[in-house]
């Protein structure tokens, strides 16, 4: 070890997440500069500079957040009343967002977005994907990737988010696979698009996703959230990283996203389409909850994520998102930590150390992977679902530093 090293003892329980979803008593784990240098039983460990005391707390990966959409202006509580009383969720409603978030200055949402990233870090979250999306114009697109690319790991272009009041949506999608395309495309890594009825037919959902391809960013759909359709499948055709929602889904759906993931055995370039979820967003949405139990006896993996935004889902609390999948989707507790670690790391390209550029990997704890990890005020993970609503965060490290 030549770098600056700090020893974290004391563990009541350790569960890596790692490739054999390790889960050590009475461990400790050292972080060196920003990676994890060494884990294990605390009587093994290695002398370090400095030392934290556990005191027989749970140590998990810091959460990985893969679905967020964190660059918005505006409030869209009556909608969600509304709601609640009775009224369904219908993709429209963006617009109301899209007019506030066109209005504020770029001080106000990069204040905010900065705020909303602080937020989720204090609970826990410490590798965070957001999408553009609300500002549906090239100049407006452009200021929310750069916005968004100021704070957050990692950005995805969504401009496909809906088509904007005035448009015919064929002209529109020639906007964002043309000048829209391009003015993101300093900015971000991934492209997504919302396939669905009120939004984007799938024909035109795979001439935006084939476009962002021939352009270098990865593909992610926003998929079979309101209803049967062709998300799903578009997004395995397609390759895509993920498909995200994915609340109505056939047998058919579920077996080519199984499909997708056959012969892979770790190998980066072998991966399939994951199926995220988004727990949050149903319940606010009285959506079915995603089937993510019959996805993952499937072997579908699958990732929990917050898909935070003002109008369906206004919370960054992974912690909530596991305690839902384990109440009531039907999840153990390892599983539903997993998804929302290692899960959101695969959906993004992330559970791996890459040698080129130095990518260190996230979302599990293992020696060499960036040092992301979270302290529960509990002795094991369990209690995320055992006591459900409480605030169990003691302590959060991102790349080796303490944020919490």
């Amino acid at each position: 070890m030549t770098g600056a090293t700090t020893i974290i003892t004391g563990i009541g329980e350790l569960m890596t997440q790692d490739a054999e979803q390790r889960v050590l008593k009475d461990a400790a784990i050292v972080l060196e500069d920003e990676r994890i240098a060494w884990l294990g039983p605390a009587a093994n460990a290695p002398a370090a500079d400095s030392r934290y005391d556990a005191g027989g707390r749970a140590c998990l990966p810091g959460w990985v957040d893969s679905h967020t959409h964190l660059v918005f202006a505006g409030d869209r509580t009556a909608e969600f009343e509304a709601r609640m009383a009775g009224q369904s969720y219908a993709a429209g409603g963006i617009s109301v967002t899209v007019d506030a978030t066109r209005r504020a200055s770029d001080e106000e949402l990069g204040s905010s977005v900065a705020q909303r990233v602080a937020e989720a870090g204090a609970n826990g979250t410490t590798y965070l994907e957001t999408k553009t999306g609300y500002g549906l114009n090239v100049e407006e697109e452009a200021r929310s990737a750069r916005i968004a690319a100021a704070t957050a790991d990692e950005v995805t272009f969504l401009g496909a988010h809906l088509v904007p009041k005035g448009w015919k949506a064929d002209d529109y999608v020639q906007t964002v696979t043309g000048p829209m395309l391009s003015a993101v495309r300093p900015y971000v890594q991934w492209a997504d698009v919302f396939c669905e009825t009120g939004a984007f037919t799938p024909d035109q959902s795979r001439e935006v996703l084939r476009a962002c391809r021939d352009a270098g960013l990865g593909l992610r759909v926003h998929g079979n959230q309101l209803g049967p359709g062709e998300g799903v499948r578009l997004a395995v055709e397609e390759a895509a990283a993920s498909v995200d929602h994915v609340n109505h889904l056939a047998l058919s759906d579920i077996d080519a996203l199984a499909g997708s993931w056959s012969g892979w055995e770790g190998d980066p370039n072998s991966r399939g389409t994951v199926a995220t979820c988004l727990p949050a967003c149903d319940l606010s949405t009285r959506q079915p909850l995603a089937p993510a139990r019959q996805l993952l006896d499937a072997g579908v993996p699958i990732a929990l994520a917050s898909n935070c935004n003002p109008g369906t889902s206004y919370t960054s609390s992974m912690a909530f998102c596991v305690a839902t999948a384990v109440l009531q989707m039907r999840l153990t507790v390892a599983e539903a930590v997993r998804a929302a670690t290692y899960g959101g790391a695969l959906a993004l390209h992330r559970e791996q150390t890459t040698d080129d550029g130095g990518r260190l990997a996230v979302g599990s704890l293992a020696v060499g992977h960036r040092a992301d990890l979270q302290l529960l005020d509990a002795p094991s993970a369990t209690h995320l679902a055992y006591r459900p609503g409480m605030q169990l965060t003691h302590a959060v490290w991102r790349a080796g530093q303490r944020l919490r």
